[in-house]
Parts: structure tokens; C-alpha cells; sequence
């Protein structure tokens, strides 16, 4: 019943847009945000998520440097050296990090301009190993240090709203304005038909 209200709702307001997909309000995405921890880009997707009206639960690893860190000691007790502290740290925060992961239905993965980010890549190659679909998300400036990422990943975006914008898209298949603006043509005006013979 819900589904038939949708669809009715979008025929009525765009048939264009009902023309381009069906979707079922039942469905819940899990999408893992995966990566830096320096910058609010987990919160713009949040909003945008809660603005919109997206059926999506939003995980991530937990973001406090401090806690990843300390957790593992904090928890079992401290350690005399340093690897044996990271270790214990670091399979404690494995425990979030493979669980959520594997549950979810895809990945968003942040690579920020100043910081090695070896966590996110492997985050990214565990995902990709596991078929979830993944979108990377970077500034342009570091697109060739990213390349074999890229090439895996499904989209590859600048800005933390143009994940949104995917989300929405696949989601509802709604459509932003264009980045481009006036600019912006269709392919097959810009670049002539594909198919001849559609």
C-alpha cells in the first residue's frame, strides 16, 4: 500500500521522474562513513540525509582519535610498550569497525588532504574484497595518489553533498541541479546519440 502511494505521488508531480524509478519505502540503507576524523564532512552528510527525508542509517568507526586510541588499555589495563598498546586498541576498534562494515549496504570512504589515511584505504580494500559498493570521497588535488582506490570505487565525489545527491538519486532517483549550471548539456547533445537506434 505504502509503495502504491509513492508511486501515484510521483506520477502525479513529475511523470518524468516516476518514469525513471520505483522505489520501495521499506528499505533502509546502511551506509558506513569511513575515514578522517578531522573535519565535519560526517555531519553534512548527516543533514543531508535528515533534510531529504532518506531512508539511511548512517554507522561510522568511533571518531575520537583520543578514544581509539586509549580504548583497548582503558578497558584490559596499560601496557609497557607501545605496539602491544596499539594492538590491543586496535583489534577492540576491529570489533566496530569489520561488524558495521559487513552489515553494511555500502561504503563512503573520506580521504582528507593533510593526513595519511591507511585506515580508510584498508577500509576501502576490505570493502571492495566483500562486493559492498563503495564511493570514495576526496579533494581533487590527491585523485592521482587515490587512482587504484578510485578505480574500484563505484562513484567518486569532491563534496560531502554530492554523496547526498547520490544517495537521493539512487534512493528516489531525484536528480540535483547540475554542478556544470547553464553549462551542463545531455550526453547525447553534447556528444551525439549512443544508440542510433534506441
Amino acid at each position: 500500500m505504502v509503495f502504491t502511494h509513492i508511486v501515484i505521488k510521483r506520477l502525479a508531480s513529475s511523470s518524468s521522474i516516476a518514469a525513471r524509478s520505483f522505489a520501495s519505502s521499506g528499505k533502509v540503507w546502511k551506509v558506513y562513513l569511513s575515514g578522517e576524523i578531522h573535519s565535519d564532512w560526517r555531519e553534512v552528510i548527516a543533514n543531508g540525509v535528515s533534510d531529504k527525508k532518506l531512508p539511511v542509517l548512517l554507522t561510522s568507526p568511533n571518531t575520537s582519535h583520543e578514544d581509539s586510541d586509549d580504548c583497548g588499555t582503558m578497558i584490559l589495563g596499560m601496557e609497557e610498550e607501545r605496539k602491544n598498546w596499539d594492538a590491543i586498541s586496535a583489534r577492540m576498534n576491529g570489533l566496530r569497525t569489520k561488524t558495521l562494515l559487513e552489515d553494511a549496504d555500502l561504503v563512503v570512504v573520506r580521504f582528507g588532504p593533510n593526513y595519511r589515511q591507511w585506515n580508510a584505504a584498508f577500509d576501502a580494500g576490505y570493502a571492495t574484497a566483500m562486493g559492498k559498493p563503495v564511493i570514495t570521497l576526496h579533494p581533487p588535488a590527491i585523485s592521482h595518489m587515490l587512482k587504484e582506490v578510485n578505480a574500484s570505487a563505484s562513484v567518486v565525489c569532491e563534496e560531502a553533498e554530492q554523496v547526498v545527491q547520490t544517495l537521493d538519486y539512487v534512493i528516489n532517483g531525484n536528480l540535483p541541479t547540475p554542478k556544470d549550471g547553464d553549462s551542463w548539456m545531455p550526453i547525447a547533445d553534447r556528444l551525439g546519440k549512443g544508440n542510433p537506434n534506441p
